[in-house]
């Protein structure tokens, strides 16, 4: 089986190409199998007035593809300028395997995946934003 798979809570929501879904009262799994359609979780969704930090930022730009908000191709472009300046601040290991997974999955146009590595290194912001105050 290809495409993504999605394992929804009871009562789950989910945006997919625009529409929001709600699961019924009981967990299930859905299998998304048309290439490049626009899946968004509502609890993984940042809201505006938590884009406080650089990478809140680009996981929102990312995010606004995903919920049919902004146009793909534009918001490209912000994306990659946000990785690399991401790049700049986070040169361990870890942080560059999530950045340079979220560029190839940009270029693929797999703004999912993209989104998914780069809201990885919103815990490693929030202790390096915590460990400077």
């Amino acid at each position: 089986m290809t495409g993504l798979v999605l394992k929804l809570a009871p009562r789950e929501r989910v945006l997919i190409n625009g529409a929001v879904i709600e699961n019924g009262d009981k967990r299930s799994r859905l299998a998304i199998m048309t290439p490049n359609a626009n899946i968004l979780r509502l609890r993984d969704a940042i809201h505006p007035e938590e884009v406080n930090t650089p990478a809140r930022r680009v996981c929102y730009i990312t995010q606004l593809v995903l919920s049919g908000d902004a146009d793909p191709e534009e918001a490209r472009h912000q994306i990659m300028r946000g990785i690399e300046q991401l790049s700049q601040a986070l040169t361990d290991t870890d942080s560059r395997a999530q950045l340079n997974a979220a560029t190839a999955a940009v270029v693929e146009n797999q703004f999912y995946q993209a989104m998914k590595a780069l809201r990885a290194l919103l815990p490693r912001e929030a202790r390096l934003l915590a460990h400077r105050s």
